[in-house]
């Protein structure tokens, strides 16, 4: 008898041989962590954040719609954070993913880079959520995710 962590095994090993990537999150779950708000504010501790990579998460907006967004330290040293969608591209419901210094657009491939996330907003940019730190944590108001859920009614 097969088993399941068996399986999944010899999948990764196919797939690195055949050199098809697949996301991690697609064989073990979502690759986004779930917030709550506390006094119409996430919070979200700057060491669990500051590596460089990309961090996704999600968290109900006050309409009931599920609000995807990621943050990312850029190579400036800035914490970024934005709707994890576009004004074009939001429709998909895909997002973006990271490669290296870029956050790349999965549904059209366009690369944007992440010193520029929170910078430059509109067209296929990553919609930009503002953000305080406020000592160890970054803070991101509900009333900033409310306004910005539209981008994810289709996800």
């Amino acid at each position: 008898m097969f088993n399941k962590k068996m399986i999944i095994t010899n999948l990764i090993v196919c797939f690195t041989i055949l050199g098809i990537s697949i996301p991690s999150h697609a064989l073990f779950g979502s690759k986004f962590k779930s917030l709550k708000p506390d006094n119409g504010n996430l919070s979200i501790p700057i060491k669990d954040i500051n590596d460089g990579k990309a961090h996704y998460f999600k968290v109900k907006s006050d309409n009931g719609i599920m609000v995807k967004f990621f943050t990312v330290k850029s190579q400036d040293g800035i914490i970024r954070a934005a709707i994890d969608a576009c004004d074009v591209c939001y429709r998909s419901g895909k997002g973006y993913v990271q490669e290296g210094n870029f956050m790349v657009c999965e549904n059209c491939g366009r690369r944007f880079s992440t010193d520029r996330i929170n910078e430059v907003k509109g067209g296929c940019n990553p919609a930009p959520l503002l953000r305080i730190i406020d000592k160890e944590n970054l803070m991101i108001s509900m009333k900033d995710i409310n306004s910005n859920a539209w981008y994810c009614k289709f996800k």
